[in-house]
């Protein structure tokens, strides 16, 4: 299923047309009205007509997560304040918020291309579908919500939280579609487990999750549990929110809406840009944005690009799998560790549960590395030789993707906090020392 065919099967060169097109005015923008980017590009020495084409992106100064906290909350602004009519902000739980503001044309096109994800979802004006994202200041629940209302669904707006009423209503209404995090998906799947309802009572046939790094493990755990097809529904608060990427039936990487967003893959390191297909950091430039378009927005998120059009019609870019983010990795005794390595091994145990947590601390100047993982019910046992042969399984796995061997620590079922937005998977005491 297409939403948008003429943008979505648009052939390349037509789409570097647009892209360019949109990027120049974008330039424009931002140079006469926003100071702190007339600033930046006046100190490299650029102005708006240097900027002919797709060519030039490289010449652009990067925008930085520390950017949009250093002109909190305005000053990024590209429009007067008399034409912003929503503010978001990030979900960060230290120091000041991350603003977005959007114009009205803004909210038209974030309602559009979530209506393009949840289209090549499956889902259409038919269907239920229950948005147990965050509401508020949060761009998960709005986005989803309003996508859902563009294709002519039914919204259930559950949020978070409450989850009886979230297995209540999820059963009597019949919703077919779930839009939350992956994380507090399985949450909900122990809990319909629980409530005795059987599963084939339940509609649910899609779900749209996002917002958090997830493996191709999870998906399957999810799709065992929920009985469901699981997608990935991409998207970031400082560019739109959901909607900036969206898996299609091929599931076969994530068809980002680039007639709105420009991707480009950099050294996470160099910032110098890489060739098409190599691995690197993700940056946006929003090219369509009016309220507050950012220029070569760094994601920290690290992926590469496809540009094969895809066996679903699609000819957008698609992004690969995200392998982590640059601040999430982890340096443990000089090895990079991403917490989605050691949640891909914990999945792929038939005795495990996917609830991991990791705790890294410094103890005489040498790194300790402690990862708990949860067993399942029917397989936790008294009996020591059981769990110590279950221990030394999961360490020589784990040692053999990520080259260390953690203290593994065996923990009760349903013993590791649950999450009903982002999860908490990893403390790093080393920070605080």
């Amino acid at each position: 299923m297409i939403w948008n065919e003429a943008i979505e099967c648009m052939r390349r060169d037509e789409m570097r047309k647009l892209q360019e097109m949109r990027f120049k005015r974008t330039v424009e923008r931002v140079y006469h009205n926003c100071e702190p980017y007339r600033k930046r590009m006046q100190e490299a020495g650029i102005a708006p007509d240097d900027f002919r084409g797709i060519d030039d992106v490289a010449k652009l100064p990067f925008t930085s997560k520390k950017d949009l906290r250093d002109y909190y909350p305005f000053r990024l602004l590209s429009v007067p304040m008399s034409e912003i009519v929503r503010l978001q902000a990030s979900s960060g739980t230290t120091g000041k918020p991350i603003v977005v503001g959007y114009t009205r044309r803004d909210l038209g096109i974030w309602s559009e291309v979530g209506a393009r994800c949840f289209t090549a979802y499956g889902l259409g004006k038919q269907d239920v579908v229950q948005v147990s994202y965050g509401y508020g200041l949060f761009t998960g629940g709005l986005g989803a919500h309003c996508a859902v209302e563009t294709i002519g669904g039914a919204v259930l707006p559950m949020s978070s939280g409450n989850t009886e009423k979230q297995i209540m209503l999820m059963h009597d209404f019949g919703a077919v579609g779930l839009a939350c995090t992956p994380s507090y998906a399985l949450y909900l799947a122990d809990a319909m487990k629980d409530s005795g309802i059987p599963r084939e009572e339940f509609k649910l046939k899609v779900g749209a999750f996002g917002a958090e790094p997830w493996t191709e493990a999870m998906r399957r755990e999810l799709q065992e549990k929920l009985g469901i097809k699981a997608y990935d529904l991409y998207g970031l608060t400082e560019i739109i929110g959901p909607g900036v990427g969206h898996e299609c039936a091929c599931q076969n990487g994530t068809h980002l809406c680039e007639d709105h967003f420009y991707p480009e893959i950099v050294d996470p390191t160099t910032g110098e840009p890489l060739p098409a297909g190599q691995t690197g950091e993700l940056v946006f430039s929003t090219i369509s944005k009016e309220g507050m378009p950012l220029l070569r927005f760094r994601t920290r998120d690290l992926t590469s690009l496809n540009y094969e059009p895809c066996l679903c019609g699609r000819t957008s870019v698609r992004m690969n799998r995200i392998l982590g983010r640059c601040d999430d990795m982890l340096i443990i005794r000089g090895v990079n560790v991403f917490p989605s390595q050691l949640e891909a091994v914990i999945c792929e145990i038939d005795e495990l549960e996917p609830h991991y947590f990791i705790v890294v601390d410094r103890v005489n100047n040498l790194d300790t590395f402690e990862v708990q993982v949860e067993v399942k019910a029917e397989f936790y046992s008294d009996e020591m030789n059981r769990m110590l042969d279950l221990r030394r399984r999961i360490i020589h796995r784990l040692q053999s993707v990520i080259g260390l061997s953690p203290d593994v620590k065996l923990v009760e079922p349903r013993s590791i906090e649950r999450s009903q937005g982002k999860a908490k998977r990893v403390l790093d005491k080393r920070k605080f020392n």
